[in-house]
């Protein structure tokens, strides 16, 4: 699979790589992201800027139009519900070709993203995500990876803390660790048409990546790792108890498990979450207890559920902030989170039909 060589698209060439960006409703990120981007050391006519804005409300699309319009001097639209807007400076080597499309029905970042690659000229997919920042030689390090004999590689993700971070500063982290995510992945073409992409059934930012990952590997592409090809993925703003509405996308696990059940056991999780169905468990034999008048059992579950939830809590604070509001949010959350895991375990289970725990 030989790339085709870079050509400035308004002649009639193609770009060597496309970069595909799903947004949804956060104009200064993203407008934060592009301009990494259009600055990247790289020659501007062999690659190009895919924007899907998945469904922002009227206001914030309009936003988003205007901070990609600021990043060249002129735009056009193609009409009816989408927008594709093609921006290029007068100096036809100073800015890639920006493109903008616009999904009117919101239908998760999965859907978003494979518009963008499908309408993309590159050979290479690049994906980010609108919150990151790639560094100046991002492009070039992916590339260059990609050229070791891989036909898709994943790049490596900084999140910068403070010293002392909280339990969901600390959680998003965690993408530090990723090996294919999409804030940072580069796919030759023909393997995403092979498995058409992303699967839409992943309606959340969660799994959608690795699930990519797992059909890649299973069409025989040569999965490879390009660590100096780096973006900085600041951690956003979060409100007091986000954990709980995060449980929501463990749904998605079950997806992702029926599809790959030995890929998930080996990579994502060995073992169920036994702790939360322990708490689950004893909350759930104190409530009959306490139904049927039986006070010491009802005490007896309870006295369970509170050390299980309080032991934890006290894990998750055991290398984050000692600030009061967060210690309350974790004694909080720790008594709640393994309730709506279970729930949305088994919700994920019965939508996919699949036997999940």
């Amino acid at each position: 699979m030989t790339a085709p060589t870079p050509g400035d698209p308004d002649r009639g060439g193609r770009p060597l790589v496309s970069v595909v960006i799903a947004t949804h409703e956060r104009p200064d990120l993203l407008l934060r992201c592009v301009t990494a981007l259009v600055a990247q050391e790289f020659d501007r006519s062999a690659y190009e800027v895919i924007v899907v804005d998945d469904g922002s409300a009227e206001g914030a699309r309009r936003a988003t139009e205007a901070a990609l319009a600021r990043l060249a001097d002129g735009t056009h639209g193609a009409g009816n519900a989408t927008t594709a807007v093609a921006a290029r400076a007068s100096n036809p080597t100073a800015r890639p070709i920006v493109r903008y499309v616009y999904r009117p029905r919101n239908a998760g970042p999965a859907a978003a993203r494979n518009v963008g690659w499908r309408m993309a000229r590159g050979a290479v997919i690049a994906f980010t995500d609108d919150d990151t920042v790639p560094l100046a030689d991002w492009l070039r390090e992916g590339l260059a990876a990609l050229g070791r004999g891989f036909d898709a590689v994943g790049g490596r993700i900084e999140v910068p803390l403070p010293d002392v971070p909280t339990d969901y500063e600390l959680d998003a982290a965690g993408l530090e660790q990723a090996v294919f995510a999409t804030a940072n992945c580069f796919v030759r073409r023909p393997y995403l048409e092979a498995t058409g992409g992303f699967d839409e059934r992943f309606r959340s930012a969660w799994r959608e990546d690795t699930d990519l990952h797992f059909s890649l590997q299973a069409r025989g592409a040569r999965m490879g790792m390009a660590p100096a090809a780096r973006v900085v993925h600041p951690v956003r703003p979060a409100h007091w108890g986000v954990s709980l509405a995060q449980q929501r996308k463990v749904m998605f696990d079950a997806l992702l498990y029926k599809k790959f059940p030995q890929w998930y056991r080996a990579y994502v999780r060995r073992t169920p979450p036994w702790t939360y169905y322990a708490i689950v468990a004893a909350g759930t034999w104190s409530l009959a207890a306490a139904a049927q008048g039986n006070a010491r059992a009802t005490l007896a579950g309870l006295a369970v559920w509170i050390a299980l939830a309080v032991r934890f809590a006290l894990r998750r604070l055991a290398r984050t902030s000692r600030n009061p509001s967060h210690v309350a949010e974790m004694a909080w959350t720790s008594l709640w989170i393994p309730w709506l895991s279970v729930y949305w375990r088994l919700r994920g289970a019965m939508r996919f039909r699949v036997w999940f725990v």
